[in-house]
């Protein structure tokens, strides 16, 4: 199981938005004699790339056990069912590491192995490997459960807490292996979001250029008022991945809507999604809580913040961050932006408790990960 997590891992920004997922087949004789991990949506999933390495190296899959990181899918989606092609294999007993939480599957698959003569074993949910397929799948688990993607905010600051300058200067704070590595987030991301005033303001691609990646992410942009310029560079298209992969789309969500900026945006390619806010005091701002909804729709998993401050605020401020990942330099700014705008607190109790999840040396920066109390519930 471990070897099959190992492959799962190799999928983080290939997969999506299906699961990272890994299987190995394992002979009687505890020979492995296939191994495999999904690969881009559309394509085949792990259990059947074991099986097809199996055949390759002229191996019988008859009476073998086959370790998987996830449940395999019984329904018929962009691909039959892994069910199907385990049962057609004659695999004699199948180990999983956890349950799709796939309501399409979601225990339907281990009733159609074993109503095939399949002996399945689901490893306890609080083992090691069943916590790590979880946590592997953290955006999957939330869209199937919550309806909405995992949210990820990224910031690089100094250790003061400076985003940028006053006079708006950020690049760089942190350094290249830094940069390097939030490319590396950004590339295992199914979406990259950002406002308006960032596009304005860095006129940035928001793509992945510094780490080798499968697929782009999708580009999501929150613009109240429909201000995206048709020139924007987020619109070049230049270096995307080969073909194969899936187009990267981009979706500007307004609040205001304007027929003929929405056409020239259109004509870049853009979908523009109206989503204003329900009340009159909002009914010019996005709601950011139904945008969530409608991109768990779009089948977005793990959604990447990099905005400025004044959006992440907004986020934060309506409980809609579930992770911050940030990047702190060994040096100090003094005043300037900071990571989001917040109202002044009168009372300690009132701040926003975070559950530090990793913290790790890149380069000469720390990058920390940390966890809004209780929004990873979903993965017990």
């Amino acid at each position: 199981m471990l070897t099959a997590l190992r492959h799962a891992r190799t999928c983080l920004s290939l997969s999506n938005p299906n699961p990272r997922v890994g299987c190995v087949l394992l002979a009687a004789n505890g020979e492995v004699i296939g191994e495999g991990a999904t690969q881009r949506a559309g394509g085949p999933h792990a259990e059947v790339m074991a099986l097809r390495d199996a055949q390759e190296r002229r191996n019988t899959t008859q009476g073998c056990t086959a370790y998987v990181t996830l449940e395999p899918c019984s329904h018929h989606g962009r691909t039959p069912p892994c069910c199907d092609a385990l049962i057609k294999a004659g695999v004699a007993k199948v180990v999983i590491a956890t349950l799709d939480p796939n309501p399409l599957v979601a225990g339907q698959g281990l009733a159609r192995l074993r109503a095939a003569g399949i002996d399945v074993e689901v490893m306890p949910t609080d083992s090691a490997p069943a916590r790590e397929a979880r946590e592997l799948n953290l955006g999957f688990f939330s869209r199937m459960v919550r309806g909405k993607p995992w949210v990820r905010m990224k910031t690089a600051a100094s250790l003061d807490g400076t985003t940028a300058l006053n006079n708006g200067v950020s690049q760089w704070i942190t350094g290249a292996e830094a940069r390097a590595d939030g490319h590396a987030w950004r590339a295992r991301a199914c979406a990259v979001l950002t406002g308006i005033g960032t596009v304005i303001e860095d006129d940035p691609r928001l793509n992945v250029r510094l780490v080798d990646t499968p697929r782009q992410p999708h580009l999501v942009i929150v613009d109240s008022r429909l201000e995206t310029p048709v020139s924007a560079k987020l619109f070049d298209t230049e270096g995307e991945p080969a073909q194969g992969a899936i187009p990267r789309q981009i979706w500007i969500y307004c609040a205001q809507d304007d027929a003929e900026r929405r056409a020239a945006l259109e004509q870049r390619g853009a979908t523009v999604i109206h989503l204003p806010g329900l009340t009159e005091a909002t009914r010019n701002k996005v709601n950011l809580a139904a945008m969530l909804l409608d991109l768990g729709r779009r089948e977005v998993n793990e959604l990447h913040v990099e905005a400025g401050h004044k959006l992440n605020g907004s986020l934060v401020r309506e409980g809609l961050v579930d992770e911050f990942l940030v990047y702190l330099a060994p040096k100090l700014l003094g005043p300037g932006m900071g990571m989001s705008h917040m109202t002044a607190l009168t009372r300690l109790e009132d701040g926003l408790s975070l559950r530090f999840h990793a913290v790790d040396r890149v380069g000469e920066d720390l990058r920390v990960l940390a966890r809004t109390a209780g929004h990873d519930s979903f993965l017990d």
